[in-house]
């Protein structure tokens, strides 16, 4: 088979139709819209989620709850995960996401104190725990908030 022997396969494409173009046509004078009422005017649809005028179901739904909209999301991770690397590296947030460890930033990266931290290391993060504080600190290496 060559490029210029393709087409479609039988009955997969079908022709568009060609409405209000004489009564016999089969589509013609109302254009397969019945006769009157809403649906038959020209721009009449409905709204997604529209019921008829009963009451819509998320307007039956109570409300619940409260979302923050200056809500901060942070990247956690731990100090155990930190083992990885050498002794005397400086842990920045691009070193990071770069090793794999967190996926992406968000709006900053947490450090929390879950295992134990064998490395001196320099640690640069956005908020740690006090245990995780104390934790790098206890290793002989130093952790900066940035």
């Amino acid at each position: 088979m060559k490029l210029h022997e393709l087409k479609p396969s039988e009955g997969s494409r079908r022709d568009r139709k060609r409405l209000g173009r004489g009564t016999s046509s089969g589509q013609g004078k109302t254009a397969g819209k019945g006769t009157k009422g809403q649906l038959a005017r020209q721009g009449g649809k409905t709204r997604l989620g529209f019921e008829g005028g009963q009451m819509p179901l998320f307007r039956r739904m109570p409300k619940r709850g409260f979302k923050n909209i200056n809500r901060k999301v942070y990247a956690v991770i731990n100090v155990a995960d930190l083992n990885r690397f050498d002794e005397g590296t400086e842990v920045t947030p691009t070193l990071l996401v770069e090793s794999g460890l967190i996926k992406k930033e968000y709006d900053g990266i947490k450090l929390l104190a879950n295992g134990s931290l064998d490395k001196k290391l320099t640690i640069q993060v956005n908020k740690a725990s006090e245990a995780a504080k104390a934790a790098v600190e206890a290793a002989g290496g130093s952790l900066e908030v940035i």
